[in-house]
């Protein structure tokens, strides 16, 4: 793989990742990194955020709602979207991992990866029903 120049606005992004538990847009990426670089575009954090994807120093989640989002975190674990605010977190599941059948045949298809995404009610949108 070839080597990657360094740049001072790509490292911002990945430690403003990297502070989030969310999992920002590239809309919500740029906004916060503008603060550090003023000057910087959309289409630059894009083609960064696309670089690092592809390079996978960060996870692009395609959770279904049109627009990309972005994990720090690349290890495989599932996801969980709010169906009422459109929030994409983490979702912590013991005993649960998504890439478990990974390296398995079924049906004679190769199982490389997998991505898991589980869809319902958050607790604040639960909340804000309860009350």
């Amino acid at each position: 793989m070839p080597s990657i120049k360094y740049s001072r606005q790509r490292e911002a992004i990945k430690r403003f990742l990297q502070s989030r538990r969310d999992h920002p847009t590239a809309e919500v990426v740029y906004s916060a990194v503008r603060n550090e670089f003023p000057n910087i575009s959309l289409g630059t954090v894009y083609r960064n955020l696309t670089l690092l994807a592809d390079l996978h120093e960060i996870a692009r989640l395609r959770p279904g709602d049109g627009v990309d989002h972005f994990d720090y975190d690349t290890s495989a674990h599932p996801h969980f979207i709010c169906r009422e605010c459109g929030s994409v977190s983490d979702l912590k599941t013991p005993g649960f991992s998504p890439d478990s059948l990974t390296g398995t045949e079924i049906d004679g298809n190769l199982i490389t990866g997998s991505v898991s995404y589980f869809y319902g009610l958050c607790a604040a949108c639960r909340g804000r029903r309860l009350r």
